[in-house]
C-alpha cells in the first residue's frame, strides 16, 4: 500500500479548543450551548463507582476466563471504557507516554495549532466526528494520529511531534491523546 492514497479514517468539522474556552470565566458567559447535554441521563447510581479493570492476560490465554469476558462486556456496555492491566506494556513506558501527553496538552496554543485537524480529516488536535454545527460536543480536546503502520501516518502530524512522544508512541501503535 506504499505510495497509494492514505486510508481515510473519517472526518470532523473544526471546533473551538476546549482548553481555550475553559480559560474564560463560565459564570460570566455561561456554558456554551453546544456543550450542554440534556439528552444524557444522569449517572446510574446502581453502577459501581470504581473504574472497571480488565485483565488482558486472562482474556488472551487459550482457556480464556468467561468471568473476565463478562467484565469486559459490562465495562464496554455501561462505562464505554476501562483500565487494562497485564497488557505487557511496561509501567515505565506508560509513565513516559503519560508525561509526554501532558506536555503536549500543556504546549502554548500557537504550538498546538500546528497539529490542528485539517478540514475533512479526523486526525490532529481538536474533536473527533463533529459532523454538524448543531451537534452536541464533549467538554474536552483530543489529539488523534496513527503511528503504525507507517504508510498511514499523516506527514504533517506524526513526523512533527516532539521526538520523545513520537518514539514512545511507536511502542504503543495508534494513540488518542
Amino acid at each position: 500500500m506504499e505510495g497509494s492514497e492514505l486510508t481515510k479514517l473519517g472526518s470532523s468539522l473544526p471546533v473551538a479548543c476546549v482548553q481555550e474556552l475553559a480559560k474564560e470565566p463560565l459564570r460570566k458567559l455561561g456554558i456554551p450551548p453546544r456543550y450542554i447535554r440534556p439528552d444524557q441521563h444522569p449517572p446510574n447510581a446502581t453502577l459501581p463507582l470504581q473504574l472497571p479493570v480488565i485483565d488482558l492476560h486472562k482474556l488472551s490465554t487459550s482457556h480464556h476466563d468467561d468471568e473476565e469476558l463478562d467484565r469486559l462486556h459490562n465495562a464496554s456496555k455501561h462505562w464505554g471504557f476501562f483500565q487494562l492491566i497485564n497488557h505487557g506494556v511496561s509501567e515505565s513506558l506508560v509513565d513516559r507516554v503519560k508525561a509526554e501527553v501532558e506536555g503536549f496538552f500543556n504546549l502554548p496554543m500557537e504550538e498546538k495549532q500546528k497539529y490542528w485537524q485539517r478540514p475533512g480529516e479526523i486526525e490532529g488536535f481538536g474533536q473527533a466526528f463533529v459532523v454538524s454545527e448543531e451537534q452536541k460536543l464533549d467538554w474536552g480536546d483530543i489529539f488523534f494520529t496513527t503511528a503504525l503502520p507507517k504508510h498511514l501516518r499523516k506527514p504533517h502530524l506524526f513526523p512533527n511531534l516532539p521526538l520523545p512522544l513520537r518514539f514512545n508512541s511507536l511502542k504503543t501503535s495508534s494513540f488518542i491523546l
